[in-house]
């Protein structure tokens, strides 16, 4: 799922290309990505976009009356940005949003249609999509702290809860802990204040990095849909299971769940101790490795 710096390398594109454009025509190709029905998305039709802004992981286009566009993209929703008139890619497109400039198309992998449009009007509606998660980019520590102790989980659930905080997913919640060198299992009322301190500067000392680098990386052109990924080379330790970690060469470990994993260093995190996968380890009982 595109998380907090994909969201803004969007945002960013978005508004150096559809901001004072009219939407000319918006072209549905899924009955299942309009969610809502009142008002109409023809309402859209030939109204300028005003701004572009995030709410959490959505993207909204705002457009005049308070009418706005919210986007989820879900996790496997990209967008592209192509010729005027381009038609929506066979089997993947969702829809196509035509701008003098260009046209937005909307895409989606895999068989779940998961990404989702709502139309809506009014501040009050769209209050209403907003999850609630601080913004993490400019809380305070006392807020923060407040936060993540309001409820005892996983400090990888409570980073990943957007009603908690605003746009961490699955892979920048492992580089945040790793660079805070805390385990994704410890829990979240147990922390020390200086571990919640380190916790606090390692979140935006990272989404502030990724944020920079994806800007530089994007600043000539739009992201392509290979472009937003939740696998990059540089970094730390989410998808590099087995590689060496870059700061201390331990092979990065794994923790598998439902549909989402955990990749830490065990010697920078977890003090060499390897933690338990839930189905891994209780098919190999005491066979299953305690340290590295």
């Amino acid at each position: 799922m595109p998380e907090l710096p994909d969201i803004m390398v969007y945002v960013d594109g978005l508004r150096h290309r559809v901001v004072d454009q009219p939407l000319q025509a918006a072209r549905i190709g899924s009955p299942f990505l309009v969610r809502t029905f009142e008002p109409p998305i023809d309402d859209a039709i030939g109204q300028p976009v005003i701004d572009v802004r995030r709410l959490g992981k959505r993207i909204i286009l705002c457009l005049p009356g308070e009418l706005f566009l919210v986007f989820h993209l879900m996790i496997a929703g990209r967008f592209r940005w192509q010729k005027c008139g381009s038609k929506p890619l066979a089997k993947i497109g969702l829809a196509a949003f035509d701008f003098p400039t260009g046209t937005l198309t909307l895409t989606e992998a895999g068989k779940q249609k998961r990404a989702s449009l709502h139309v809506v009007r009014g501040e009050a509606s769209l209050r209403e999509h907003d999850p609630g998660g601080v913004d993490v980019l400019s809380v305070a520590l006392a807020a923060f702290s407040a936060t993540l102790r309001r409820e005892n989980h996983t400090l990888k659930r409570c980073l990943t809860d957007p009603r908690l905080f605003d746009g961490i997913g699955n892979a920048y919640s492992d580089e945040i802990l790793h660079a805070a060198r805390l385990s994704p299992i410890a829990l979240s009322q147990k922390l020390g204040d200086d571990e919640v301190a380190r916790l606090h500067s390692a979140t935006q000392r990272v989404l502030r990095h990724w944020i920079d680098k994806l800007h530089a990386e994007f600043a000539d052109r739009f992201p392509g849909a290979g472009d937003i990924t939740a696998f990059r080379p540089d970094f730390a330790v989410h998808g590099r299971f087995g590689q060496p970690c870059p700061d201390c060469g331990s092979p990065v470990q794994r923790i598998r769940y439902a549909e989402n994993e955990s990749n830490y260093c065990a010697k920078c995190q977890t003090a060499g101790r390897v933690l338990a996968d839930r189905s891994l380890s209780r098919l190999l009982k005491d066979d299953w490795p305690r340290t590295l």
